[in-house]
């Protein structure tokens, strides 16, 4: 067997050896917490608040506008139940209909509590129209949430577009999911006009169990977690550095060496030699220019795109989202885009990173012509 292909950057990504360095930094050096009032937790401190810069680096935010997080999960679940349960009831959500679980879910549990949510469809590209969002709102809306860019099949959402409407409105407050965009092209909170943006560690080449909310000055958000005052108040539990220098490392690598756009020609032949190999047999999901520049979906008719992944089990790719891993149901995503049940399940998402090669994209097309019936 070749050795391993990895096409599955959007599901996860490898920790990057600039952020295994600075790991390795505070791991070697301060052991401290970085609340203490002593020499240890200065030093702690003082790494801490370099990794906070890191990331706000990237963000073009304050500092202390960053909320260090377990993850994206965790992030997208502090921004809006921390802005329900601060506004209290009654509350009203805006989405959208291919937001991630860590939303949508979010959004379904707090119905149980009184919320009320509007899920915005899509068009055919899984990208949602401003107007309908707008039309979408009332006078009882607390947040609206749509993310930057879909997991699945990469498409980006108008969320600075979005944002000129919410502006006009009082009391309303604007979130991104960018766990899949940050790192992969350009975007700050300034540029989107968001006042949450979550993100997630282990999309940008640092380890899983950790990411960061932006937070605006002036949102109310009540903490998911209460203690002492840890994160300016708004999550408690003594930080860690390790991950916070890790996430603060992978932020400072992707606004040094941005990768992304050197993946885009490769992402694009790869799609014009699938095209080449299967004609009509293949199609492209997703918008065909306001994507993101590392991902491909395709859909393969006739087929099952897990059975066509077991058939090639050295090429690491997914059918979709990896928290649906393995299942033969159409992706929701898809489903809501309108791609007929058929041609969902034989839809497989290939996602580019630092490290794809052409070599790479050429192996897995010849071997996809192996597999897929003629």
């Amino acid at each position: 067997m070749r050795h391993s292909i990895y096409l599955d950057f959007n599901a996860t990504t490898p920790i990057a050896p600039a952020v295994a360095e600075a790991m390795r930094s505070v791991i070697d050096g301060p052991f401290g917490n970085p609340s203490s009032d002593h020499w240890a937790g200065h030093a702690a401190k003082e790494a801490l608040e370099t990794a906070r810069a890191q990331i706000a680096g990237l963000l073009r935010c304050e500092p202390a506008d960053v909320v260090l997080t377990s993850g994206g999960t965790e992030a997208n679940n502090l921004a809006i139940k921390g802005v329900v349960f601060a506004h209290g009831a009654p509350a009203h959500i805006v989405t959208t209909a291919v937001e991630h679980p860590a939303v949508l879910n979010v959004c379904r549990f707090l119905e149980r509590y009184g919320a009320t949510v509007t899920v915005v469809r899509v068009d055919g590209f899984g990208r949602v129209d401003p107007d309908d969002v707008r039309r979408a709102i009332t006078p009882a809306t607390v947040l609206v949430s749509v993310m930057a860019a879909n997991n699945e099949v990469g498409t980006l959402q108008p969320v600075a577009e979005i944002a000129r409407l919410v502006a006009e409105l009082d009391g309303v407050v604007l979130h991104t999911d960018a766990a899949q965009a940050i790192g992969k092209t350009p975007m700050t909170v300034d540029d989107l006009g968001v006042a949450l943006l979550s993100i997630a560690g282990h999309k940008l080449y640092a380890p899983k169990g950790v990411g960061a909310l932006f937070v605006s000055r002036g949102v109310a958000l009540e903490p998911l977690l209460h203690g002492a005052g840890h994160e300016g108040g708004r999550r408690a539990g003594t930080e860690s550095v390790v991950l916070a220098a890790a996430l603060g490392a992978a932020c400072r690598l992707a606004e040094m060496e941005p990768w992304a756009e050197r993946v885009r020609p490769l992402r694009d032949s790869f799609w014009e030699l699938l095209h080449g190999a299967f004609g009509g047999r293949v199609m492209l999901n997703g918008h065909p220019t306001e994507r993101l520049p590392n991902t491909l979906n395709v859909s393969f008719a006739g087929c099952s795109g897990n059975a066509l992944l077991r058939a090639m089990p050295e090429v690491a790719a997914s059918c979709g989202s990896a928290c649906h891993s393995g299942s033969e149901t159409p992706s929701p995503v898809l489903t809501a885009m309108g791609v007929p049940p058929d041609l969902a399940r034989g839809a497989i998402r290939f996602s580019l990173g630092r490290t794809t090669t052409a070599e790479e994209i050429d192996w897995v097309v010849r071997r996809l012509r192996e597999v897929v019936p003629s």
